[in-house]
C-alpha cells in the first residue's frame, strides 16, 4: 500500500537566491530548513539579512548541515549531471540535504533560481520551484566548448581551458533530439 502524497511531510530547502529573490518565510506553512553557509551569503544586503534572522528567530527556519555520507552524493550527482564546476559549497551542501530528507521519507522542495541546483535536484528525483526564474523544464545535459575553435569536451572534463588553443572553455545545453 502506498501512502498518499498528503501524508508524506513536506520540506522546503531554502537557497540563498530564494532569500535575495525576495521570499517570505512566513508565507509558507511547511517547515524550512537551510545549510549554514546560505547565511554566510545573504550577509551583505541588510534587509534580506533581517528577515533571515527573524526567520530563523522565530523558529520558522532551522539552519541544519547534512550528513558526510549525503555530501559525497550530492557530489557524485553533480558530477553525473556536469554542473560540479558550477556548484559552490553551498550549493552542495543544499542538494545533500534535501537528498538526505528524501532519503528519510520526507518530501523536500529546494527553492531556488540557480539551474545547476535545479539541474542536479531533477537528476536526483528532487523537486525545486524558483521566484524569479522560470527554472528548468527538463533534465540538461551540458555541452562544454572551446568558443574560439570549437572543440568539444565531455561533460565531466576536468579540464578549462582548451588543449587545442589555449581558450577558457564555456559549456551550454544540448539540444534535445527530436
Amino acid at each position: 500500500m502506498n501512502p498518499s502524497n498528503d501524508s508524506i511531510k513536506r520540506i522546503a530547502v531554502l537557497d540563498a537566491s530564494a532569500f535575495l529573490a525576495g521570499f517570505d518565510p512566513f508565507a509558507m506553512r511547511v517547515e524550512q530548513v537551510t545549510v549554514p553557509m546560505v547565511e554566510a551569503e545573504i550577509l551583505r544586503d541588510s534587509m534580506v539579512k533581517m528577515r533571515f534572522q527573524t526567520a530563523l528567530e522565530s523558529g520558522k527556519v532551522t539552519v541544519r548541515m547534512p550528513s558526510p555520507q549525503y555530501a559525497a552524493e550530492a557530489k557524485a550527482a553533480s558530477g553525473k549531471a556536469g554542473d560540479y564546476h558550477k556548484l559552490s559549497e553551498t550549493d552542495l551542501q543544499l542538494l545533500a540535504l534535501a537528498f538526505e530528507l528524501k532519503h528519510q521519507g520526507i518530501a523536500p522542495q529546494i527553492v531556488t533560481d540557480d539551474y545547476s541546483i535545479q539541474n542536479v535536484a531533477k537528476q536526483l528525483g528532487i523537486e525545486f520551484s524558483a521566484l524569479a526564474t522560470f527554472g528548468i523544464k527538463r533534465l540538461l545535459e551540458w555541452i562544454r566548448y572551446c568558443p574560439a575553435c570549437h572543440k568539444q569536451y565531455p561533460q565531466d572534463s576536468k579540464f578549462h581551458e582548451c588543449q587545442v588553443c589555449g581558450t577558457a572553455l564555456k559549456r551550454k545545453p544540448k539540444r534535445p533530439s527530436k
